[in-house]
């Protein structure tokens, strides 16, 4: 079939190929008539020109004239006669008759009265049948001047058989018609048929065209009904002389139609080919596509109780939720586990999302929604909710847009895993975390106050006994070391006095009881700027009205490690302390411009930190709903971002009942 095709469409780009080389011949023969006709046309008109300037006529000497012109006459085949005319159109002297023969006015008198107006050779149409001949003649005439003045237009009477013999030695095809139409629309030539058409006026069509553009084409119809494509071309010199070439319309389309017949009948044998190929294909492809529609509907089936049994084995409740409706699609198991009462039947249950919104705690209804929501911006939903109450049993659902149409954001399908008791446990273990940090901070503020009070003040008397001692001691050079050894004694137990008293302030700062989180945190900044020498900026923004005292020792503590952290292992110059307060969380920043660190070298694959420290203060700020984030590149510092939420409850500074001033 392809092949079929093939050939015909060569056979007519041959045809069409023929057909622009008919039209290129027909153009180069249209082209070689012009210049030859141009070229014979511009000769006769030099030689009358010539004639014109004879010099018997400067007188003039008519006899003279007379004997020349014949002369010429005679020798010019195509010449009929030669007259010599006054400027009024009477004729002077015409050679094919005796000198002084009557006086007749001119024919053609257009073309006279061109050449008086001009003063140039030209030539003019063809003429009428002359009564004594009966033949046709062109006149070729030109100007006879003297002194500037015009006394004679010498007329040469050509006879058109050199312009036929012109068109026929072109070397047209056989059936081309060619013929020569004159500037008024008369042909003057043709390349058969000449002696009826000669004279006759050309088609309105021809007229047309030549009116319109010196070059061209043309479509005409002849007498007879035959539809003929012409070109033409005006003859340069000759005042729109033309010359036309018509080609049979059939002879030009011949080839091409016979190709494009050819081309449809391939066309339709391909057609018919190509349905019956069709038929035997889709016939083949529909019993294979009922044979892959029953492998896949068992496939399906086995798939379907696959999934089954592995929701059932893994204890999962599956549902979809479909934001535009409105309605969910809730399983036996799910449905059980949300405690939604209704048919027992083991199939899917369509529910409004209300009444799947009604089985959650109130308090969970938006976060669960917020967060199947964000699945139509691309993510996996993850949301931990309870039941409603008096169950109040802890759920994990998990869901995200269908992988099989990603397009449509309006149907979200989910799990639902019972999580209540690793819930419960990690409550628990918070709770516990949460106790042993109070106690910890217990005992941090009982072992401060204890070398505050009771060793401090036991170091303060033991200066007070050094310091009494100093009066026992005399002049003498003995007494003098004792007295030196004293003062070093003294020295010793104030150096211990400072570091049991800074040992208090790091387990317990007072300030952190007085004066609250800010003013605590002012003065630790400040005394590792004393004690370390490296530069400390802490900057509070917002608010800075006393916190719960959970949040105020966590963000301590937090700040505490970190600031100790960079001490300990950054090697840094700067470090900045940003607490910034805001309405419903507090932010922390800590940075500084040390050795800084690669992240993923200290990343548990649980998603938590491997270093002890960074560990804690994550740990810490757990307890209370916060996060910690880390950035961190070798060579270029530590960013650590703190963030720890402010319940309403805890907006305002509930005093340590344990504390003592």
């Amino acid at each position: 079939m392809p092949l079929a095709l093939f050939a015909g469409w060569v056979v007519f780009l041959n045809a069409q190929q023929q057909r622009r080389g008919s039209q290129t011949a027909a153009v180069e023969t249209l082209d070689n008539v012009v210049n030859r006709l141009a070229s014979e046309i511009s000769l006769q008109l030099e030689i009358a020109e010539t004639l014109a300037a004879s010099a018997t006529l400067d007188k003039p000497d008519l006899d003279a004239f007379y004997r020349e012109a014949t002369r010429i006459n005679e020798a010019r085949l195509l010449w009929q006669t030669i007259q010599l005319v006054d400027p009024d159109g009477n004729q002077v002297l015409d050679v094919s008759r005796p000198l002084g023969d009557g006086m007749r006015v001119i024919a053609d008198r257009e073309n006279f009265e061109q050449i008086l107006k001009t003063r140039k050779p030209a030539i003019g149409g063809i003429g009428p049948r002359s009564p004594l001949t009966g033949k046709r003649v062109v006149a070729v005439r030109a100007p006879v001047e003297r002194d500037g003045q015009l006394r004679f237009v010498l007329t040469v009477a050509l006879v058109p058989d050199a312009i036929n013999q012109i068109l026929k030695s072109a070397g047209a095809p056989a059936g081309w018609v060619g013929f020569v139409v004159d500037a008024k629309g008369n042909i003057v030539a043709r390349t058969f048929g000449e002696q009826s058409e000669l004279g006759q006026s050309a088609s309105a069509t021809v007229r047309e065209a030549i009116a319109s553009a010196p070059e061209g084409s043309y479509v005409k119809t002849t007498p007879a009904g035959d539809q003929v494509d012409s070109i033409y071309k005006v003859i340069p010199e000759t005042s729109g002389w033309s010359v036309h070439f018509g080609i049979p319309t059939q002879e030009l389309n011949g080839p091409v139609q016979r190709s494009a017949m050819f081309l449809a009948g391939g066309g339709v044998l391909s057609f018919v080919l190509a349905l019956t190929l069709a038929w035997y294909t889709i016939r083949d492809i529909s019993l294979r596509r009922r044979e892959q529609e029953a492998q896949a509907a068992l496939a399906l089936s086995a798939s379907e109780e696959r999934r089954r049994l592995t929701i059932d084995a893994a204890d999962l409740g599956v549902f979809s939720w479909d934001f535009t409706t409105r309605e969910a699609l809730v399983s036996p198991r799910a449905r059980e586990m949300l405690q939604i009462e209704g048919s027992r039947s083991d199939g899917d249950m369509s529910l409004p999302v209300e009444r799947m919104l009604s089985s959650i705690d109130p308090a969970d209804q938006q976060k669960f929604e917020a967060s199947l929501l964000s699945c139509r911006s691309g993510n996996v939903a993850i949301a931990d909710f309870r039941t409603a109450p008096p169950h109040g049993r802890w759920l994990r659902a998990s869901g995200r847009l269908s992988r099989l149409d990603e397009n449509n954001l309006d149907v979200v399908y989910g799990v639902i895993l019972d999580i209540d008791e690793t819930k419960r446990a990690e409550l628990e273990r918070q709770q516990l975390l949460r106790r042993l940090s109070e106690a910890e901070e217990n005992e941090r503020r009982r072992i401060a106050r204890e070398l505050h009070d009771q060793i401090g003040q036991t170091v303060t008397g033991l200066l007070l006994g050094l310091k009494g001692l100093e009066p026992f001691f005399g002049a003498s050079q003995k007494r003098k070391l004792g007295l030196e050894k004293l003062n070093w004694l003294q020295g010793l137990a104030r150096g211990i006095g400072r570091d049991i008293h800074q040992v208090a302030a790091d387990l317990r700062p007072t300030a952190l009881d007085d004066l609250g989180l800010y003013k605590a945190l002012e003065a630790f900044c400040a005394e590792i700027q004393r004690r370390f020498g490296m530069s400390v900026d802490f900057q509070p923004l917002g608010k800075r009205d006393r916190l719960g005292q959970d949040v105020e020792i966590a963000a301590y503590r937090a700040v505490q490690e970190a600031v100790n952290n960079v001490v300990k292992h950054a090697r840094a110059r700067n470090v900045s302390v940003v607490i910034d307060r805001r309405a419903t969380e507090l932010r922390i920043v800590v940075e500084d411009d040390g050795n800084g660190f690669d992240l993923k070298g200290f990343s548990r694959s649980d998603g938590r930190h491997a270093k002890l420290g960074l560990s804690v203060i994550e740990e810490r700020l757990t307890l209370l709903g916060g996060s910690l984030a880390i950035e961190s590149e070798p060579g270029h510092g530590t960013s650590l971002f703190m963030r720890i939420p402010l319940p309403v409850e805890e907006m305002g500074y509930v005093p340590d009942p344990d504390h003592v001033d």
